[in-house]
């Protein structure tokens, strides 16, 4: 495929996941323009910055200090991630196009948080989020601006979420409405009965239960079975309550729950009460679907019975004092996916197999962003359990990205510890893992952990991608501190691009397989193997072959790797592991691969069929002025006839019109500097091949 020489396909490259599909556009308030003081980046365990997304910030505290956002697609909501000091409430306005449509409540009342009997913990929890329905439609281009006019004198904006929200939706003709039995909307009266009389009559009727448009208060906790209760949409039909769903015991299960927000109080974390969404076992065959979860405890808990082929996705887990969901045991063939999680308190998406296994269940393309106390995804025993494309951003204390662990937390032998094989395949991990203050030493992006039990069936950690691990990137580690081994684990065809510290950090006895893991922008040595406690043998390493950018070893034992320049190296790059689309590609040259930070993969476009095109998603409006294109060092000298254009969403504008570049191996390209979301390139003709082909695809600002 290279034009002079065939050469066999490479190994597929790692790509990792791309997480949920989400309806909003997320934008970083120190990426938009803005006159206040741009925080971070900080990994600082219990500073401000290290809980904001992407770790910065932008803080606003003098009259007229503002972020301005531009639309990059049609939007009419907004919702805006902030911090206020603790002990502070106001409003903080809102302006489109420069005229002053609303002012958006803020508050502390659910932040600052003190879990003190959570050993290592510091007060945590400084960011929530106010949504708000900006009464019209908004189109690309158009600007956002939030503004300090009087009604708070402090503020810090970590970002806002754009969405074009749909209108409430039209009630069910099978269905019987809550207001039919006595609920009101807005009213601020207790709607629980009426719901109960509803869910009731709708059960024996064979019909659903209809929440419409409004906010309904549910001040006790109802046991559901056998029902679908259905609402208007997220962002309209509301019920306020702590706990309005909770089964103590078994049930049958066919429970249906879609398309609602569920909106707490909760402004401290109580393990003692069930301040959660749903609480309890799901029975057979529930779903829960389309909802908005925040200001609560829990998102989602099952326990107290068994629950089989539960399906959870299209949900928003926001603001939580603890874990997002925790299959907490006997949960067996159910999935978790496309589901977005930001700012838990603890887990964002657990499974602890207590009382009972948790048995081939999924955690599928879910987006895990700030959880700031514990780790993004954390599985705590069970059997064939898989974890799968998801995308997990930012993690803070006491946390890694991914844990696979043992570790019991009660012990009253009920604890199922890991068997079947365990995949953790196809994630992205960004900025992940943390300070571990109890450990005194850090944890990592993935972490394996025997932790109370030898880990010794399979662990496959197979096709996932690592971007700028504050630390390192896989841990093996027995977190009880007793040199538990950790046997069959195999890890293939992972990148790692950026580390702190060292790719591999082990702390523990045992022995495993490392194939094709390259690993880029090292910090310190490419690996640390001391096992803990002191005098026991070190961890075997089998390498298999395709490991690269990691045969240095940090030898002493006495001390840690320290963090080579405080946070990983960056080299500027915008696009890489960037989302991509392209017009065609052949076999396994996909256009991802032009942005995996790997120049021997490649995209490479349908033959034979010019003029073709690959684009990236930068994520949002970038300054961009430099493109480097590469090819593989190994190829012959070739001559590419290319096109750049550039879009914030709407139409392609051309950056630089098209002209011949001579690969050999590579090349670059310059224009003047703009601000562009989507950079295409589109090529016409190429002297080594009839295709276009890049094998790295590289978008800088300057």
């Amino acid at each position: 495929m290279v034009g002079a020489s065939i050469q066999a396909a490479p190994a597929a490259s790692a790509v990792g996941g791309n997480g949920a599909t989400v309806p909003f556009v997320e934008q970083e308030a120190e990426s938009a323009a803005h006159n206040g003081t741009k925080i971070g980046p900080d990994y600082t365990q219990a500073s401000l910055a290290s809980e904001a997304s992407n770790r910065q910030a932008v803080t606003l505290d003098g009259g007229g200090e503002y972020v301005e956002f531009t639309l990059t697609r049609p939007a009419n909501s907004i919702v805006l991630r902030y911090s206020v000091p603790d002990g502070s409430q106001g409003t903080i306005g809102v302006y489109l196009n420069g005229g002053k449509v609303n002012n958006l409540p803020v508050t502390s009342k659910y932040s600052w948080l003190n879990t003190g009997w959570i050993p290592g913990q510091k007060i945590h929890h400084f960011f929530d989020e106010s949504r708000l329905l900006l009464g019209r439609d908004l189109q690309t281009g158009d600007r956002v601006k939030v503004q300090l006019d009087g009604g708070i004198s402090n503020i810090t904006v970590d970002l806002a979420d754009f969405e074009q929200v749909a209108g409430p939706s039209t009630r069910p003709a099978n269905s019987l409405s809550i207001t039919d039995y006595g609920a009101t909307p807005n009213n601020g009266s207790d709607d629980a009965e009426a719901i109960w009389q509803t869910v009731l009559a709708a059960r024996s009727q064979g019909r659903e239960v209809w929440i419409p448009a409004g906010t309904f208060e549910v001040n006790r906790p109802l046991a559901i079975d056998q029902v679908t209760i259905r609402g208007a949409g997220m962002w309209h039909s509301v019920l306020h309550s702590n706990n309005p769903f909770n089964n103590g015991g078994q049930v049958q299960g066919n429970i249906r729950l879609h398309d609602f927000a569920v909106v707490g109080e909760i402004t401290e974390r109580n393990d003692g009460q069930a301040d959660n969404a749903y609480h309890g076992p799901l029975g057979t065959n529930s779903v829960i679907s389309g909802l908005w979860m925040q200001h609560l405890k829990v998102g989602v808990w099952t326990m107290s019975g068994t629950t089989t082929n539960a399906v959870i996705e299209n949900n928003r887990f926001l603001d939580l004092t603890a874990d997002g969901l925790n299959f907490n045991g006997r949960v067996s063939d159910s999935v978790v996916r496309n589901n977005f999680l930001r700012n838990t308190g603890d887990d964002a998406l657990a499974m602890w197999s207590l009382r009972g296994a948790d048995v081939r269940c999924r955690f599928e393309n879910n987006t895990i962003v700030q959880p700031n106390l514990a780790n993004g995804i954390a599985i705590y025993g069970g059997q064939d359990i898989t974890v799968r494309g998801n995308r997990i951003l930012d993690t803070n204390a006491l946390g890694s990205g991914i844990a696979i662990s043992n570790q019991a937390f009660i012990y009253d032998g009920t604890f199922s510890p890991l068997a079947g094989t365990t995949t953790v395949a196809d994630n992205t991990l960004i900025r992940t893992g943390a300070m571990n203050p109890n450990w005194n030493h850090p944890m990592s992006a993935i972490r394996i952990d025997s932790y109370d039990t030898e880990i010794t069936s399979p662990v496959t950690v197979t096709g996932n991608l690592f971007q700028d691990s504050p630390y390192s990137a896989i841990q093996v580690v027995d977190g009880g501190g007793q040199g538990r081994q950790v046997r069959n684990l195999r890890v293939d065809n992972n990148r790692v691009d950026g580390v702190g510290t060292v790719v591999v950090q082990i702390e523990t006895t045992g022995v495993g397989d490392f194939s094709n893991l390259v690993a880029t922008r090292v910090g310190t040595a490419g690996s640390y193997n001391c096992p803990y406690p002191a005098g026991r043998p070190p961890f075997t390493i089998n390498a298999g072959a395709g490991n690269s950018g990691w045969d240095t070893q940090w030898t002493d034992c006495g001390s840690w790797p320290p963090v080579n320049g405080g946070t990983p190296p960056t080299d500027g790059n915008l696009a890489r592991g960037r989302a991509t689309s392209s017009t065609g590609y052949v076999q396994v040259y996909q256009p991802s691969n032009a942005v995996d930070g790997d120049p021997n993969t490649y995209w490479e476009s349908t033959n034979h069929a010019f003029p073709q095109s690959i684009t990236v998603d930068l994520g949002q409006p970038r300054s961009v002025s430099r493109l480097v294109l590469k090819l593989p060092a190994h190829w012959g000298a070739r001559t590419q006839t290319i096109a750049v254009e550039g879009s914030t969403g709407g139409a392609y504008t051309t950056l630089k019109s098209s002209a011949q570049y001579n690969f050999s191996p590579n090349t670059t390209v310059t224009f003047p500097a703009s601000n562009q979301r989507y950079v295409r390139l589109t090529v016409t003709a190429n002297t080594g091949w009839p295709a276009g082909q890049v094998s790295e695809f590289e978008v800088y600002s300057s």
